[in-house]
């Protein structure tokens, strides 16, 4: 069983299920049901399936709608990122739902509770109960309400896109050497910090990033590298 009541994360949740079942059934792995087939006969796998389509669509209808007219690379790079495995298992982590889910024997013994694939498919279980229970709208603000932070951030950093392998490649392919990136400042307080990075190739500076982190500031100093090295 869980290891504590799922009321606790549908206050995290910001929303009451009207039919328990189907949280249950969101919440129990399939090494859960095949230990206890009594108990639980079904598991989260076909919540799961359904709550990756739901998820999509409307992080694409937020995209489509998005205040700056997106291109269709963009949404689409930025859909890709925000629904793989270790975007998802942050958010799971953010609502505790590891403590909250029914683990067989296995998978408890093996830290379960923790593995990133099992927290992201929980993650879209939960999605999928909540639009069967609620509907549209209901999963709807639920999801913008855990991933909109995140759609913004993406969205003006750039992060969808992989600009410290694309110099790596450029570097190597110009220079012969890949680039390296160095801390040169760390400000504010420890929940609110700023990292600057100078990032040079060959010894030679070419570009300083700032972030809330240091992989943050490293993507920033290669985009504006990048834009460097094409001029």
């Amino acid at each position: 069983m869980p290891r504590h009541d799922s009321s606790e994360l549908e206050k995290n949740l910001d929303y009451s299920f009207q039919n328990k079942t189907l949280l249950q059934e969101a919440l129990t792995h399939k090494s859960y049901s095949h230990e206890n087939p009594q108990r639980a006969p079904v598991c989260n796998e076909r919540l799961e399936f359904l709550g990756d389509s739901v998820l999509g669509f409307v992080i694409v209808e937020y995209l489509f709608l998005f205040k700056n007219r997106l291109s269709e690379s963009v949404m689409s790079k930025t859909k890709s990122y925000l629904v793989q495995e270790s975007v998802l298992s942050e958010i799971a982590d953010s609502l505790s739902l590891g403590r909250y889910l029914m683990l067989g024997k296995g998978e408890e013994a093996t830290g379960g509770r923790k593995k990133k694939s099992l927290l992201a498919d929980a993650v879209e279980a939960v999605l999928g109960a909540v639009y069967l229970d609620g509907g549209y709208r209901k999963v709807r603000k639920l999801i913008l309400k855990l991933f909109k932070e995140k759609v913004d951030s993406v969205i003006s950093s750039g992060d969808f896109h992989d600009f410290k392998s694309e110099l790596q490649e450029r570097s190597q392919l110009l220079f012969g050497t890949i680039p390296e990136y160095r801390l040169i400042k760390q400000e504010g307080k420890e929940h609110d910090r700023t990292f600057t990075v100078a990032l040079y190739v060959s010894g030679e500076k070419l570009s300083t990033g700032c972030g809330r982190n240091k992989k943050q500031a490293e993507t920033v100093a290669a985009r504006e590298a990048l834009k460097r090295i094409s001029k």
